[in-house]
């Protein structure tokens, strides 16, 4: 008996999330703190994770991050996040970061991301995720580049294993 294969769009389960910025949130300068914008990230990436897979999602990592261009206190900050690609209990999900000028109808692009989240079960044991269907041909590009970021994680993850394993119990932080 074979077994079903789970399926959802992306559309189904991307994710925005809107912030006004205020001082609380910003440096001497008066622009955001990048760790903020991580967490704003952060949070709408496990959003649009949590959809797709129907359960709890952790992050895994966070990779390629770009800080494109400062947010300053007052401005209105949109978050989108979407599931780029479903492996077996892992999922990427690209997030972008905007601002809107609201008194020029304008939109800047300011940050991108890409994080990894997997899915679990309250006892914390990792669940088989429902695979993306890309639609459009952005959707599409975007599935594909998903596999070559994850196969360069990959590479990078078993470096970092290697390296500590030849370094034995002499490393230390």
């Amino acid at each position: 008996m074979s077994e079903v294969v789970l399926t959802r769009t992306v559309n189904e389960s991307q994710s925005e999330r809107s912030e006004i910025i205020f001082p609380s949130d910003a440096n001497a300068l008066g622009n955001l703190f990048g760790g903020r914008l991580m967490q704003y990230i952060d949070l709408v990436g496990a959003m649009a994770a949590s959809r797709h897979a129907r359960a709890i999602t952790i992050t895994a990592s966070m990779d390629h991050l770009d800080f494109v261009a400062p947010v300053q206190i007052g401005d209105l900050l949109i978050l989108k996040a979407s599931v780029n690609r479903a492996f077996r209990t892992s999922m990427e999900v690209g997030v972008k970061a905007i601002v809107e000028d609201i008194r020029h109808n304008r939109l800047r692009h300011v940050s991108s991301a890409y994080l990894t989240y997997v899915a679990v079960n309250l006892d914390g044991s990792k669940l088989v995720v429902p695979q993306v269907v890309p639609e459009t041909e952005h959707q599409q590009r975007r599935y594909e580049d998903a596999a070559r970021r994850r196969e360069m994680r990959s590479g990078e993850t078993q470096r970092k294993k290697e390296m500590r394993a030849s370094l034995g119990d002499g490393w230390h932080l």
